[in-house]
């Protein structure tokens, strides 16, 4: 009898240790993500007014010479280019040297010309890579000068304004 029982405890113990093989697992997997972008904050992109002062009225062509400038906060390493429209009141749709022009109550013109360099060899477009000017954010803020110049002041006596567009493509 005792012989039984030696096998019915066996069976009994090996039964017990197979559930304990046969336990249920499962797994998943998941994703651990950061997006990294460029930036140049326009928040803190600032422009200073040109003002190119008072001047009497005369037909000698002594250009008249004065600066701004743009600043501007890009991540640090951040590729930019900075692109200045026609203006209001320009003669053309496409900013060239000489078809910025300010106007007056009256309709008056008076030409103008934003360059990229302190020569003003070089105006200052919106053609991405070709009149633009680019750099590189170095997470601070940047000054980028714009330099301008007005021709000649042969014009009628009055207050002459216009307004550049400055975009930033990053």
């Amino acid at each position: 009898m005792k012989l039984r029982n030696v096998p019915l405890f066996a069976f009994i113990a090996a039964t017990a240790f197979a559930g304990a093989a046969h336990a249920a697992i499962d797994t998943t997997q998941f994703q651990v993500k950061i997006t990294i972008t460029e930036s140049c904050d326009v928040h803190t992109v600032n422009a200073s007014d040109i003002d190119f002062g008072t001047h009497v009225r005369s037909t000698t062509a002594t250009p008249i010479d004065n600066q701004g400038a743009l600043q501007l906060n890009c991540s640090r390493g951040t590729p930019y280019q900075i692109a200045l429209d026609p203006g209001l009141n320009s003669s053309s749709p496409t900013a060239a040297a000489d078809n910025r022009r300010m106007t007056n109550a009256d309709g008056g013109l008076v030409p103008y010309g934003l360059y990229r360099d302190a020569a003003r060899t070089q105006f200052w477009g919106r053609v991405l890579g070709t009149n633009t000017v680019g750099g590189t954010g170095t997470a601070a803020q940047q000054s980028i000068p714009v330099y301008g110049r007005v021709a000649a002041t042969d014009v009628a006596a009055g207050v002459y304004l216009d307004t550049i567009t400055a975009t930033v493509t990053y």
